[in-house]
């Protein structure tokens, strides 16, 4: 007897059904996009424009946490889970939302891996799906932008690019935008009055080390580190008074962006905390700047 041969992995196997969502949109979740032996499944929600019948762009979302908790269910609490997304889909923009290993699973550069994982399975399976597998951008909070902002500058470091899922696939991303991001790993904690050698900040979990020990690998996990005059269109915001990731981490990454002649533009919302606490108005204003850059950036 021929014995049987094994199944195809889960992020090859065909999309589910779509469902409803609202405004005509369409959900499909709990998608694989790549499968690592011993690892939980890493999975996605898609949230798809009403149909057309052409191809969409895309924004892959990269949630926050510190890197060490959170999902691709949330946008964090200042929003209605799923909400922000079916606006998105809404203005014309397919949106990803991403699970991708935390730092009690395994420590960096996996989780900038798992990023790209996902674009190249998106744009891999786009004609299936109905992007448009030219028109990819990458949004994050908090440590999701961090990894976003890594997507947009780090797109031919082959070091960073792994093996996760689907590869031989460009990576790329064609716009970014980070929502009170880390950028300069090694200066998080300092940069807040905190101790940099703790080994229980989210920076040394990450890590896998305290940044002091490890300054090869912090700068290697830092966003400025990898600034280039070739990298694509960035958006960032944050609020003045974030207490965990203070603001002049986006004005750290928007002043080395701008000296390299990248399309930068960076927006300061007074009042608001980390996950834009204490200032709806804040909220309300970051989603709305959100979706009109990415339809201009995208050509949605």
């Amino acid at each position: 007897m021929t014995p049987a041969l094994p199944p195809p992995p889960a992020h090859v196997a065909p999309l589910p059904p779509a469902r409803a969502g609202s405004g005509g949109t369409r959900l499909l979740l709990g998608v694989p996009y790549a499968a690592i032996p011993g690892v939980r499944p890493l999975e996605l929600d898609l949230v798809l424009p009403p149909e057309t019948g052409n191809p969409v762009p895309l924004v892959v979302f990269l949630h926050g946490g510190g890197w060490r908790m959170g999902s691709r269910h949330s946008l964090g609490p200042s929003y209605a889970a799923g909400g922000p997304f079916e606006r998105v889909a809404q203005a014309g923009i397919a949106v990803a939302s991403i699970d991708y290993r935390l730092s009690g699973e395994a420590t960096w550069p996996a989780q900038l891996h798992d990023a790209k994982a996902a674009v190249r399975w998106l744009r891999a399976r786009a004609e299936e799906i109905g992007i448009d597998p030219e028109r990819i951008a990458a949004w994050g909070e908090s440590a999701g932008g961090h990894l976003a902002e890594l997507l947009g500058l780090t797109i031919d470091d082959a070091e960073l690019e792994g093996d996760v899922g689907i590869t031989g696939i460009s990576s790329a991303v064609s716009a970014v935008v980070a929502w009170y991001a880390p950028s300069d790993v090694a200066a998080v904690a300092p940069d807040k009055g905190a101790d940099p050698a703790d080994p229980s900040t989210r920076e040394a979990q990450l890590l896998g080390a305290p940044a002091p020990s490890v300054p090869e690998l912090a700068a290697q996990a830092s966003p400025v580190t990898h600034v280039h005059p070739g990298a694509p269109p960035f958006l960032l915001l944050h609020g003045l008074d974030d207490r965990f990731v203070p603001c002049v981490q986006s004005d750290r990454l928007y002043a080395l962006l701008e000296a390299a002649g990248v399309d930068v533009e960076l927006e300061r919302y007074e009042g608001a905390d980390h996950m834009w606490l204490g200032s709806p108005d804040a909220a309300s204003k970051a989603l709305d700047r959100t979706i009109d850059g990415l339809r201009r950036r995208l050509g949605a």
